[in-house]
């Protein structure tokens, strides 16, 4: 026979959801401490570097996606760090027609647009 087993704890199982619940609404509109404020978020430069190219010639580039986002930085081969963004038509092409853009880190702005180095 199996003895039953008190559970004297069973009122922290609430209190830890009530807590969990309370942190959940109170930092919901807080800054992520492990992002970098210093520059835009990746997902932001693939959007912008999509919305370059359609601005440059939008019939050519209108079925392109972004397949890669990358971060590098002033010591990775260029003055200032930078995002690379690599697009590609759909569906892929095996880079015969990707476009590598690459952007500002800070604030988005194009620093130039060049076809992939293989």
């Amino acid at each position: 026979m199996i003895t039953r087993v008190r559970r004297r704890f069973w009122v922290l199982y609430p209190l830890w959801i009530a807590m969990c619940a309370v942190l959940f609404f109170a930092l919901r509109n807080s800054e992520d401490p492990s992002r970098r404020h210093d520059r835009i978020l990746s997902s932001d430069a693939a959007v912008r570097a999509l919305t370059i190219l359609r601005k440059v010639d939008r019939p050519r580039y209108n079925g392109f996606e972004a397949v890669h986002v990358a971060y590098a930085g002033r010591e990775e081969g260029g003055r200032e760090a930078r995002w690379v963004v690599l697009c590609d038509r759909v569906p892929h092409t095996a880079l015969r027609d990707a476009i590598v853009v690459e952007l500002d880190a800070r604030d988005g702005t194009l620093l130039t647009i060049r076809k992939p180095v293989r």
